[in-house]
């Protein structure tokens, strides 16, 4: 690959997968869909994912992400706004919603779960700041660098998507498990209670790093 040593890339690749592997919001939720809903809707949520990460990467390499890094503003609204949606996320796990999903139709319930994953990564800022605090690091400043970087933002896209659906494969075992209501309402209640936990933390550690 033209412009990227394969030392570099090999590096680029590792750290993808060590922060892609670091629990967050996007496998805390993952598992909660895989794990309460089935492998289908996570595999759904997993595309909606990819989707959000591409977009922000492809952002990122036009610099709007740079932009808004440099914006408190417009970061703390990013911020914020990804709390907020994880928050909710977590309350309707909580609530048991997901009872009412079943009732749906099957492409109504897909839309529903890809939906989501594409507004939770849209709305963070975390994956933006990956974009334009780490991968510069692996780009020649003298070489095509808008090639570059688009090129290290998919593949940190094919890196996070194949973490995310082992994360789904794996969880969707304990689908099996569940089928009894009471203990699927237990299940679901400890993961929401979870996501909860990680959206405070996501306050936390974002606001460490605002500008």
């Amino acid at each position: 690959m033209e412009g990227l040593a394969p030392e570099s890339l090999a590096a680029f690749i590792l750290t993808s997968a060590v922060i892609e592997l670091t629990p967050g919001p996007n496998m805390a939720w993952l598992a909660i869909v895989a794990a309460t809903e089935g492998r289908r809707p996570g595999y759904a949520a997993v595309a909606g994912v990819a989707l959000g990460l591409s977009m922000v990467g492809i952002a990122a390499a036009l610099g709007v992400a740079a932009a808004v890094k440099a914006s408190p503003l417009l970061y703390q609204a990013l911020r914020w706004g990804g709390v907020c949606y994880l928050l909710w996320l977590a309350w309707d796990g909580w609530r048991d919603s997901a009872d009412g999903v079943g009732g749906m139709p099957f492409g109504a319930r897909m839309w529903r779960y890809f939906r989501r994953g594409l507004i939770t990564n849209l709305l963070n800022p975390k994956a933006a700041v990956v974009y334009i605090a780490v991968l510069p690091a692996f780009v020649d400043p003298a070489g095509r660098v808008l090639t570059e970087t688009t090129t290290l933002s998919m593949i940190y896209v094919a890196v996070a998507t194949a973490i995310h659906a082992a994360i789904v494969t794996l969880a969707g075992l304990a689908r099996h498990i569940l089928d009894d209501p009471r203990r699927s309402r237990i299940v679901r209640r400890i993961l929401a209670a979870l996501l909860a936990l990680i959206a405070i933390w996501f306050a936390w550690a974002t606001g460490r790093a605002s500008p």
